[in-house]
């Protein structure tokens, strides 16, 4: 059966890993720029095509950023999903 329950357990395990990783990123993300706000505030301050840094990152590229995280996240747990399946129908055994 394709729905085992080891069969679920690993992909659900394997999709805990990718979901740690994605949100790991978004949150250095997300802490990463008041931590540089502190540390360096001269380098935030810099202007970019008539922003701050501190702007650009929060204004501009903090959003397609985020979605980025999103897309690879979906194409890499669809991913999984794919190749648990096809690991089940040829019937080698599961990792």
């Amino acid at each position: 059966m394709v729905h085992s329950e080891s069969f679920l357990r690993l992909l659900m395990r394997r999709q805990l890993g990718l979901s740690i990783a994605c949100a790991a990123t978004f949150l250095v993300a997300l802490l990463g720029l008041p931590l540089l706000n502190y540390f360096a505030p001269a380098f935030m301050a810099t202007r970019v095509a008539g922003f701050t840094l501190t702007w650009l990152i929060v204004g501009v590229l903090f959003f397609p950023f985020v979605w980025i995280i999103s897309f690879i996240f979906i194409q890499r747990s669809m991913a999984l999903e794919e190749e648990e399946v096809a690991q089940a129908k040829s019937g080698k055994e599961l990792r």
